[in-house]
C-alpha cells in the first residue's frame, strides 16, 4: 500500500478493515474507525467515510484516484491509499498484520 495524499501516516490508527464497494454496505456494516479497501474513488467515498469515521481509504487493483479527490480527502484528514492488489490480497495482507500484532 502506498499513501498517495499528504494525510500523516502516523496519525491513521485502525484496528480492522472492511472490504466493500457498494457504499450503502459501507455505512451500514463497516465498524468506525476502519480502514475501508474498495475500487470506488469518486467524491462520495469521502462522505461514507466521514460518515462511519474512517480515517483511511485503500484504492485497490491499481486503480488511479484523481487529484481532486486526493486534495479535498487531504483537507478533511481522510487518508487515501493505493494498491496494486486485489482487494482480497491486499485485506488479507492487512489481516496478518492486525493478527501478528495482537
Amino acid at each position: 500500500m502506498t499513501l498517495l495524499n499528504g494525510v500523516d501516516a502516523e496519525k491513521i490508527d485502525v484496528d480492522s478493515g472492511y472490504v466493500g464497494d457498494l457504499l450503502s454496505d459501507v455505512l451500514a456494516n463497516a465498524k468506525d474507525g476502519t480502514l475501508w479497501f474498495t475500487v470506488q474513488k469518486h467524491k462520495n467515498i469521502l462522505a461514507v467515510a466521514t460518515a462511519k469515521d474512517i480515517p483511511a481509504i485503500v484504492i485497490v487493483n491499481g486503480i488511479k484516484a484523481d487529484k481532486e479527490l486526493l486534495d479535498t480527502a487531504c483537507k478533511m484528514g481522510i487518508a487515501i491509499l493505493g494498491a496494486e492488489k486485489s482487494s482480497f490480497d491486499i485485506a488479507g495482507e492487512f489481516f496478518l498484520m492486525l493478527k501478528n500484532d495482537l
